[in-house]
């Protein structure tokens, strides 16, 4: 006996009640190319004016690192800078010096956070908002601070020469290398701070509890609680600071350290001082080079944190499960 229309729907509609999660899903609406046409006339402006404001300049520095003086175009600036004395001084000077400020920053932030977000004392969330607030000094203000309290006539000279009565104060030491390390330390352990009390502010409480109810001391709850926890957002901050340091040019300027120098501090001699464009445009795309560089070890690391937490946040939840 035949089926009606109304009896074949019926049957339809409860095979698909039955068998859940098998109705077809129906397909997005095509974009239309009127539609996309015009999405793409309104991204043209933006990338004409990054290709005139940065694209374009860093062209011309890239074409005049490879012209000699002498005309024409070849690798023979590149290999008259790598062959002098101050270029590789200058290299070595750049990497240690960020090397350097890149650990102590990180020491000093480790500490610095783990006070400020686990051990309460008035004036905690202060701080905390003021490490916001530092993170908009330019560098040469933090080195100013230095130099009046530690320079030559700063203020622990200016007291032990009244105290004591000597001609000039002991310290004398930030227009060495350690004084531009000493700066860079200061100015940077703000960056490093900053995403560590964000990853401290997520660790679990109970955690903490439990642990020391069964008896762990502090350092090791630091060692198997909090560190694991932190530990992307430690080198996310010290990859950061690393970059930063590289290109640091305000401080070594203005702590006056004659004999420290770095890439830009090269770049700039050789431009504005010697004369020599393309040898210092061959100084920039080293510096420029070496700075991307980090830059996607620093975005690695970026995504590879989020992903930790995602992961992280997942294995709670199916354990909670």
């Amino acid at each position: 006996m035949p089926r009606t229309e109304t009896e074949t729907a019926g049957t339809a509609a409860r095979t698909e009640a039955a068998t859940p999660g098998t109705a077809a899903t129906p397909a997005p609406p095509a974009a239309s190319p009127r539609r996309t046409s015009a999405a793409a006339l309104w991204t043209l402006p933006p990338i004409a004016a990054l290709a005139l404001v940065f694209l374009y300049p860093l062209a011309l520095v890239v074409w005049q690192s490879f012209s000699p003086e002498d005309g024409g175009h070849s690798t023979a600036p590149y290999t008259a800078v790598f062959a002098e004395a101050s270029f590789r001084a200058a290299l070595t000077n750049t990497v240690l010096l960020a090397v350097g400020a890149t650990v102590g920053a990180l020491l000093l932030g480790l500490a610095l956070s783990l006070v400020i977000a686990f051990v309460p004392f008035p004036g905690g969330r202060a701080i905390s908002r003021f490490i916001d607030l530092f993170l908009a000094f330019p560098s040469f203000l933090i080195t100013l601070a230095l130099l009046f309290l530690y320079g030559t006539v700063g203020i622990a000279n200016g007291l032990w020469t009244d105290v004591t009565g000597a001609a000039h104060g002991p310290l004398d030491f930030l227009h060495t290398p350690w004084g531009v390390l000493l700066a860079e330390v200061t100015y940077f352990t703000p960056f490093v701070m900053r995403p560590l009390l964000a990853a401290f502010s997520q660790v679990e409480t109970g955690q903490l509890e439990a642990a020391a109810s069964l008896g762990a001391r502090p350092w090791r709850i630091v060692r198997t609680v909090i560190l694991p926890e932190a530990l992307p957002s430690l080198a996310a901050g010290g990859a950061l600071v690393l970059v930063l340091g590289l290109n640091e040019f305000g401080i070594v300027l203005f702590t006056g350290a004659k004999d420290v120098v770095t890439l830009p501090m090269l770049v700039y001699t050789k431009a504005l001082l010697d004369g020599d464009y393309t040898g210092a445009c061959v100084v920039a795309v080293v510096n420029i080079v070496l700075s991307v560089a980090l830059y996607a070890m620093y975005r690695t690391v970026m995504s590879r944190t989020g992903g930790g937490r995602a992961r992280r946040t997942g294995g709670a939840d199916r354990a909670g499960a």
